[in-house]
């Protein structure tokens, strides 16, 4: 019964979506109101039939019903419920199941968002996502269809792939990325949508800033996620490795947060048309990219799934995307001319338009040397690797300059500046960024690239807090009002200039943290006796015993070790080998006592399996890494900052770009509005 349901589900879905596309775009260019309205009550459709869909694959699961493919795939009685739950994404059928639904949410989002807008776009736009749903939802009723029937009906099943079972992670990880993932499809949507109507003025730009804005933050932290997950469950005291799949999470993100720069120069001068365009269109096929070598089994990794014939299916639509999109470009060109034109070499729009060209180099200096291997395949059948010393060589100077920039351009006016206005904007955060690099330098940094990045990260957040103290002092001197309340006017009337410096806020703390760990860390492997010790840096590790449990879904063995640090107890760490039935080698979960400054990580090598009489420990300490995780908090928060309603807006009383005009004028002027 539940097969039946979820297969016409699907079925109802992809006859929405056909419905969807159809009529979104033959109703967009005959403006036609009957069609249209079918288009929106079709997002609706849609999302009603995944709903379904996806509810029944979940009661399968808990249920244990093995009659249903996928369930006997990776399902398991004695698999925990929430693993249980999560393992809808655990493999492929059921990742293109639930990419499919949040597709589905996103169409009727915007469906349901822009349904009282007369926009030439809105139309397009439903019927460029229903061509994507279309896709996805052919996979899900043909070749990646988890609904399929087995017989005679096991009695039960492996469970999930025991990583993807191995920490509550799993559950935050996946899910960010994919609603990162598939909600880049709409501001592609309405790019495509702005090459069908011919309205390539700004429109499309301000429809898409949250659409943009809101995928772009669950996706970085869906990339955070996952070097959590890394660090907390594969043992190695790492948390990014350069493995291909993460490069392929990393590269839309480059391209969206270079497009999420790009698009205030295209807003506030009119230039930069053509490119926008291109960034966007680019990102949506580094995200199908990405899903291609998730789901091609071309790549050796833990996140990738291999099925037959979906990787050449979407390599096919990937190539239907990129030359449907370069001819709608080329068909428009002659409306892509740009009116404006930079005025100064020294300029926010100039420090825009070298940010975009530095994300452009990352992106490509990082798709290379993931590919490379492939392609190298491909010609003479070899297997290379590219490693993290190509990743690091390349990528770390242009993040420097990137991580430069994100001081200098929010900093720098529009148009032109003079060489006094420049003295006067950067020389309180050029002494901040000297000081910084001269305390970690006393503290016994000597690398030059971390001494660097830390004396430019120092200069960065002089800048943010600058601008800040320049938008809460403008607001005192219009409003008369107290600092708390001058702050909060500023994150809720103009919280997208500001939720963007959170995020910048955010991503210096990460930086920093980067740097700190690289260079800091410290790490020993020993074998202790019990009752012996290790000794690392402040803390003294001993050595107190081995122990078996067996739980439900895995067999595991743990080693107590009584930390002490400074001479103080400081606790007791258990780091486990976990057995589960099925596979061959037993999965690490090391123990990790965390502090503001740092880590430290224990993870059980190997251990006297008759006795229990020794265990050998990797020790590692980790400073600044737990701001990793706080600094993707505050990109977070500066995200949600970003998007959310702005108070106040529509006022004339009251300028959102106060702050901004306050920024470019001398104190002692006033300030007009």
């Amino acid at each position: 019964m539940l097969s039946m349901i979820g297969s016409v589900s699907t079925t109802v879905a992809l006859l929405a979506a056909i419905v969807v596309t159809v009529s979104g775009i033959v109703g967009g260019f005959r403006r036609n109101q009957t069609l249209i309205d079918v288009a929106r009550w079709g997002s609706y459709l849609m999302f009603a039939a995944m709903t379904v869909a996806f509810v029944t694959m979940e009661i399968a699961l808990l249920t244990h019903d093995f009659s249903v493919e996928y369930v006997s795939r990776v399902g398991s009685r004695e698999t925990p419920s929430y693993y249980t739950a999560i393992s809808l994404w655990s493999s492929l059928d059921g990742s293109i199941l639930f990419w499919g639904w949040i597709l589905s949410a996103y169409a009727a989002l915007v469906a349901f968002v822009q349904r009282d807008s007369n926009s030439r776009l809105t139309p397009f736009a439903s019927g460029v996502i229903g061509f994507v749903s279309i896709f996805f939802f052919g996979l899900l009723v043909g070749p990646a269809n988890p609904f399929g029937t087995v017989f005679p009906v096991p009695a039960n099943g492996p469970g999930p792939n025991p990583l993807l079972q191995n920490h509550p992670l799993m559950g935050l990880h996946p899910p960010m990325l994919y609603f990162g993932y598939v909600g880049l499809t709409v501001p592609f949507a309405f790019a495509i949508a702005a090459l069908l109507s011919g309205k390539l003025d700004e429109e499309w730009i301000r429809t898409t800033r949250r659409w943009t804005v809101t995928p772009w933050a669950f996706l970085s932290v869906g990339i955070i996620g996952g070097a959590w997950w890394s660090y907390e469950v594969l043992g190695w005291g790492g948390y990014w490795a350069w493995d291909p799949v993460e490069n392929a999470s990393f590269l839309p993100w480059l391209t969206a947060t270079a497009f999420l720069h790009s698009v205030m120069v295209q807003e506030r001068r009119g230039m930069l048309k053509t490119w926008n365009l291109t960034l966007i269109i680019s990102t949506f096929l580094l995200v199908l990219f990405g899903t291609f070598l998730t789901r091609s089994g071309v790549l050796e990794s833990v996140h990738a799934f291999t099925e037959g014939i979906i990787g050449p299916l979407f390599l096919g639509f990937i190539a239907i995307v990129a030359i449907v999109s370069l001819a709608l470009i080329g068909w428009r060109s002659d409306r892509l001319h740009a009116p404006g034109h930079l005025d100064g070499v020294v300029s926010r729009e100039s420090a825009f338009i070298l940010n975009n060209l530095l994300f452009v180099a990352f992106t490509f200096t990082v798709l290379l040397g993931t590919t490379f291997p492939l392609i190298v395949e491909a010609i003479n059948q070899n297997r290379v690797s590219v490693g993290p010393p190509y990743f690091n060589k390349v990528s770390i100077p242009i993040g420097l300059l990137l991580l430069f920039l994100m001081g200098v351009g929010p900093a720098l006016p529009w148009r032109r500046t003079s060489p006094e206005k420049l003295r006067r904007t950067f020389i309180v955060p050029t002494l901040v960024g000297l000081a910084s690099f001269a305390v970690v330098f006393a503290l016994g940094m000597r690398e030059v690239w971390p001494l660097i990045t830390i004396g430019f990260a120092g200069f960065v957040m002089a800048t943010i807090v600058e601008e800040f103290r320049k938008g809460i002092s403008a607001r005192k001197r219009i409003g008369g009002v107290s600092t708390p309340v001058a702050f909060w006017q500023i994150l809720t009337r103009n919280n997208r200039r500001y939720g963007g410096y959170v995020v910048h806020a955010g991503i210096v703390v990460i930086i920093v943290a980067l740097a700190i760990s690289g260079t800091w860390r410290t790490e020993r492997e020993v074998t202790l006796n019990q009752g012996e010790h290790m000794v690392l840096g402040d803390y003294v590790v001993q050595f107190d015993e081995v122990w078996g449990e067996q739980q439900p879904q895995r067999f595991v063995v743990g080693s107590t070790f009584t930390v002490f640090r400074k001479g103080r107890d400081a606790g007791q760490l258990q780091p486990r080998m976990n057995y589960y039935t099925g596979s061959q080698q037993p999965i690490a979960t090391p123990a990790v006592r965390s502090s503001l400054k740092e880590d430290l990580y224990l993870t059980l090598m190997a251990f006297d399996q008759e006795r229990g009489a020794y265990a050998t420990v990797r020790a590692i300490v980790n400073p600044a890494v737990p701001w990793l995780w706080i600094g993707g908090m505050i990109v977070a928060l500066g995200g949600i900052l970003a998007v959310a309603p702005q108070r106040g807006a529509g006022r004339p009383v009251v300028s959102t770009s106060l702050e901004e005009m306050a920024a470019e004028t001398p104190a002692e002027e006033p300030v007009t509005v």
